[in-house]
């Protein structure tokens, strides 16, 4: 038994004698909530779960087949402990235990909990990472949570809570399945919009079973999803489906994970070439504008040509994405067309052409999960690299993102290998504008000023291998790979005019063969090299960093990219700029003017001023602003006409909560309620005259933040 002065962890033999034992427990007794932990230590397998009545569970838990050869329980309580403490803390649980990769989880992957309540950051956020490392003294776990975070168990773990788009994306993909009129369906997203996650949580929702899925967990509005997953597991109760992944590397990646899945296997995960070998209810193709056509093939044309003929394809006009057709019932891409990075790719016309089919459903991604700079920074980039700026363009500036050029590589470098260190998976990448001529030698292939480096020497999981700080990757060893840090490399194949004020290539600079014969068009190979470079700048979730050698674009990218040099003088609007007013640690917070609470009002984005809020009023990880009411259309609530209100940011809105919608080009702050499938935002007033606004789909109006305070009251 682990006590602790905030909780404690008591272990039992998982037999009919717990019933009895656990009697003795007065957190049982009392039904308070606890979370426990089944576990095997032969078999290394677990399921984690939280409760008010522990008796009734874990009687249950004897009866399952699934469960009751299980040989241990540890109940985690503590007198502090509250509804949505337990279901976060068993959410967190679930997620890294998976991650982890010591156990096996019986757990199903939806009902999992991800929202925010009282005291969540203040208190119980530091539990957990106790009661963790109370667990890894026992041995029920190995790493430490910080390892946890950059393995690539925990990053493609279908144990996470989906957002509200990756959810509709899910439940659109399931509907296509039961569907009789959709054969595909086409999903759209750009680099860490979270799309092989949804590939993957779909095979655990197929596999897992029922009992398993923690459906009583959810809420009246979630009963048409529970609906669907139910249909799916009656419709497929055996389905013959497998992820196809068309890079090696990362397809090898991949099936590890599925490896330490409960109830996926590596074998399900396969290359393109084994589509032919069987025919399949479902394929799921991950990265599929990486799916192949007949060029530039290199020592791969054998084995195309052999499988093309095999399914009565034409040899020299038969592609990939024709294999995964012709061979499932159901096909699912997910497809980003700015990813497409070489003239073997299937080109864009071949999927327009299947986009335009009427057994096509098409659903487009755009909530971006691995770059901590957002959409905002995902945009600039886009921008820069399209030479899209307009005149008085504001440099992108973030607390949460840090994007730099350096002059010096020398010093770019060492940045590299400081946040390598402090947290690990930080990486140089580089542009194909050096030969690769230090295969099995001591010979450097990059020499640049002072600075010598070496591509990298493994192919497979460069981003893991033990050398890997030490050497360059280039876009075909890190595409699909998630990274704290990237440090990149613009080449000499990269340049700018600034006269006609765009990028163009210099053919002669570059060296990927494969990715250059063949292609007769400069603009054609323009477009490929700028997506390796855009692909590139978002594999970094915490920061990117830019060196570059044309002496051009470096001038360019000066006009719009913060220096390294001239860091300390970059002013943001953003958490971190602390000062004492009034005895309390406050945050500058950007204020706009103004929303409606009553009629709409045009939704300023214009920054108005900076106010200081309290820090006590701010939760890491979250974005937040002020903005100024107008109207009584809330007055109920204590929001009244002029009054400053704290708004977060990215905020799922849940039943009840005060919203600010955009509705068209206006804004407005109302109570959000959902009925029957629709939107009804509420006013909260004592005058009559204001009426719910009410929405079929959240197509006609967004909601952008919540309310989480007013400031001029406090």
């Amino acid at each position: 038994m682990i006590e602790n002065n905030l909780f404690e962890i008591k272990k039992y033999d998982f037999t009919q004698d717990l019933l009895t034992e656990i009697c003795e427990n007065h957190f049982v007794n009392g039904l308070w909530p606890l979370v426990y932990i089944l576990s095997d230590g032969i078999v290394k397998e677990a399921y984690v779960g939280e409760t008010t009545d522990a008796i009734s569970r874990m009687s249950n838990h004897l009866k399952s087949n699934s469960k009751n050869k299980l040989t241990a329980v540890r109940l985690i309580t503590s007198d502090k402990f509250n509804k949505s403490a337990t279901l976060d803390i068993e959410s967190s649980l679930i997620k890294y235990l998976s991650g982890d990769g010591q156990y096996k989880l019986l757990n199903g992957n939806i009902g999992l909990a991800n929202h925010t309540y009282y005291q969540k950051n203040e208190i119980y956020s530091d539990m957990f990472k106790t009661i963790w490392d109370e667990l890894k003294s026992e041995g029920i776990t190995k790493n430490s949570l910080d390892q946890i975070n950059n393995s690539d168990l925990f990053k493609y773990s279908p144990y996470k809570s989906l957002s509200i788009e990756q959810k509709e994306s899910l439940m659109d993909i399931i509907k296509s399945l039961l569907s009789k009129n959709n054969n595909r369906i086409i999903v759209e997203g750009g680099a860490g919009t979270g799309k092989t996650i949804i590939a993957i949580f779909l095979f655990k929702l197929l596999y897992s079973d029922m009992d398993d899925l923690n459906l009583e967990e959810f809420g009246e509005d979630e009963q048409e999803f529970i609906k669907l997953v139910k249909e799916l597991k009656q419709s497929y109760p055996n389905p013959k489906i497998a992820l196809v992944i068309p890079m090696s590397s990362f397809r090898k990646t991949i099936k590890k994970v599925f490896r330490n899945i409960k109830g996926l296997n590596a074998n399900m995960v396969i290359g393109p070439a084994e589509v032919a070998n069987n025919k399949f209810d479902i394929l799921v193709v991950d990265e599929s504008h990486r799916l192949r056509r007949r060029e530039n093939l290199g020592t791969y044309f054998g084995v195309f040509d052999s499988v093309n003929i095999r399914l009565n394809l034409d040899k020299d006009n038969g592609t990939e994405l024709d294999w995964v057709v012709m061979q499932s019932t159901k096909s699912i891409l997910f497809y980003d067309e700015n990813q497409s990075i070489k003239p073997s790719d299937v080109n864009k016309e071949k999927f327009d052409l299947l986009k335009s089919n009427k057994s096509t459903i098409i659903k487009v991604l755009t909530s971006q999960f691995r770059v901590k700079g957002g959409n905002d920074y995902v945009s600039y980039v886009d921008s820069l690299l399209r030479c899209k700026f307009r005149k008085n363009t504001v440099m992108f500036s973030s607390n949460d993102y840090e994007f730099l050029l350096f002059d010096s590589l020398e010093d770019m470098v060492e940045r590299i290998k400081t946040k390598n260190k402090e947290f690990g998976l930080a990486r140089l990448v580089a542009g194909y504008s050096w030969k690769w001529v230090s295969r099995n030698s001591d010979i450097h292939d990059i020499e640049i000023d002072n600075v010598r480096l070496k591509w990298n020497s493994v192919t497979d999981d460069f981003i893991n291998s033990k050398n890997a700080i030490n050497e360059v990757g280039c876009i075909h060893t890190t595409q699909g790979y998630d990274l704290n840090y990237t440090g990149i490399i613009f080449g000499k194949e990269i340049s700018y005019d600034s006269v006609l004020g765009k990028i163009f290539i210099k053919r002669e600079n570059y060296y990927d063969r494969n990715g250059l014969n063949g292609i007769t068009d400069p603009e054609v190979l323009h477009d490929y090299i700028v997506n390796i470079y855009k692909t590139l700048m978002l594999r970094g979730i915490k920061g990117t960093y830019i060196y570059v050698c044309d002496e051009n674009l470096r001038e360019y990218f000066k006009e719009h990219i913060h220096t390294e040099k001239g860091r300390e003088e970059t002013k943001v609007y953003a958490p971190f700029s602390f000062e004492h007013i009034n005895n309390f640690v406050t945050i500058n917070v950007p204020m706009f003017e103004s929303v409606g609470c009553g009629e709409l009002l045009f939704a300023d984005s214009t920054i108005q001023d900076m106010i200081p809020v309290r820090k006590d009023y701010i939760h890491a990880g979250s974005k937040y602003f002020v903005l100024r009411t107008s109207g009584d259309s809330m007055n109920k609530a204590g929001i009244s006409s002029g009054d400053l209100v704290l708004c977060k940011k990215e905020y799922q809105p849940h039943e009840g909560d005060r919203v600010v919608a955009l509705i068209g080009d206006d804004a407005t702050i109302k109570e959000y309620h959902k009925d029957k499938g629709c939107i009804i935002l509420k006013p909260c007033s004592t005058n009559p005259n204001h009426k719910p606004l009410k929405f079929e789909n959240d197509e006609e109006m967004k909601v952008i933040a919540v309310v989480i305070r007013v400031l001029d009251k406090n």
